[in-house]
């Protein structure tokens, strides 16, 4: 996390096998799973980026995904700062 003088930037960084391209407009839509065969297995019901993007958003900051398949993805939240 970074405090700079017109936001906050958090950024949240993994190694794995990353997101294809035409998943990432909407892996922050509700109940959205990528891959819907692995996901019964693992759990979860397609909500917590929903509910991350919800909040963000509530506390007028944007969140947004940058990922690439084989590297790793880097989800990063901008929120304007408390004064």
């Amino acid at each position: 996390a970074q405090e700079r003088e017109q936001e906050i930037l958090i950024q949240v960084e993994d190694h794995g096998s990353g997101i294809e391209r035409i998943h990432l407009d909407r892996i922050f839509e509700r109940f959205y799973r990528v891959d819907k065969s692995r996901s019964r297995k693992l759990g979860g019901t397609g909500l917590g980026l929903a509910i991350v993007k919800h909040i963000v958003q509530a506390h007028g900051g944007r969140v947004y995904v940058e990922s690439q398949i084989g590297v790793g993805s880097t989800f990063t939240l901008r929120l304007p700062p408390i004064r």
